[in-house]
């Protein structure tokens, strides 16, 4: 998350009002933004490949053609096959859409328990700041990796099961981060306006406060995603997570592992597509970031 530190003081807002940069200005903005754009080409690759993987996969992921173990590329089988006659470009075609799946799921989950309970830890104070800020302590204070393998082995391998893990450990930092985001928008001239004239505080949050705070929380968002690829696929690298035959880069890379020297081809292919998904996620949260806030650009 070091990368991301410099969004946190970008105001995405109006210093006087709770209304945005005109949408034209931003996407002008974005299209002339290099790192931006590469992300985005690289994530919408991906997401073609994930939407469409019936149509570009030549073969069920799942089927075993006999006697055509670890074949070399050809025609029939354009990246060849695995140590049990499975089309590889189907299995990583397919392998997609569990990873981005269940990596989508969890930042959608994480995103949504980071907003409330910051905003309103952040902007209520007294005691209820207290108490959400010692829960995010104590969560905090466990290293993040032997957490999440403590819950998936309590609750077994599951798809599920690594959805909740990666969640439970991810949603303290960010709710921590959404906090300081709220502790400064609440300081300004529209908020104070807001209480002035009697509005609710559930009013002033959801109309005044996070319309303020969701161009970092979108760039955060964006970042933390490719963490999550990360620690799913190294879940399911460990066969704590989604259960063969499924394919799924992180299982794949675990079959594929015993045969690596003779044919590495079975690790290099989800590899590639992890790095890439990961490095096109980053990439579009750092140019967001430029976007959003121009100061940051270089």
């Amino acid at each position: 998350m070091a990368s991301a530190a410099p969004l946190f003081r970008a105001t995405s807002v109006s210093e006087t009002g709770t209304r945005p940069r005109p949408p034209r200005r931003l996407l002008g903005r974005f299209w002339r933004n290099r790192v931006a754009m590469t992300g985005l080409v690289i994530v919408a690759v991906i997401a073609v490949i994930t939407v469409f993987a019936p149509l570009i996969a030549p073969h069920d992921p799942d089927k075993q053609f006999r006697g055509r173990i670890l074949e070399s590329p050809s025609q029939e089988f354009p990246l060849g096959t695995d140590h049990l006659g499975r089309d590889l470009l189907s299995r990583v075609a397919y392998g997609a859409r569990p990873s981005i799946g269940m990596a989508s799921l969890a930042i959608l989950i994480i995103v949504s328990i980071a907003i409330v309970i910051g905003a309103w830890a952040g902007y209520v104070g007294g005691l209820v700041d207290d108490l959400a800020m010692r829960v995010v302590d104590v969560v905090l204070a466990f290293p993040g990796l032997v957490l999440t393998l403590a819950i998936v082995g309590i609750l077994g391998p599951s798809l599920m099961t690594v959805i909740i893990g990666v969640t439970v450990v991810s949603w303290a930092g960010e709710a921590r981060l959404v906090r300081g985001l709220v502790l400064e928008v609440r300081e300004r001239g529209f908020v104070e306006a807001a209480v002035a004239i009697g509005a609710s505080r559930r009013h002033i949050v959801l109309r005044h406060v996070i319309p303020n705070i969701i161009s970092p929380i979108i760039v955060l968002a964006s970042l933390e995603m490719g963490a999550i690829i990360l620690s799913i696929a190294g879940l399911n690298f460990l066969g704590l997570g989604i259960q063969p035959p499924t394919a799924e880069w992180g299982a794949m890379l675990n079959q594929g592992r015993p045969f690596f020297q003779w044919a590495p081809e079975l690790m290099l292919y989800p590899g590639i597509m992890i790095t890439l998904t990961v490095l096109g996620l980053n990439l579009l949260g750092d140019g967001l970031r430029d976007v959003f806030d121009p100061r940051y650009s270089k």
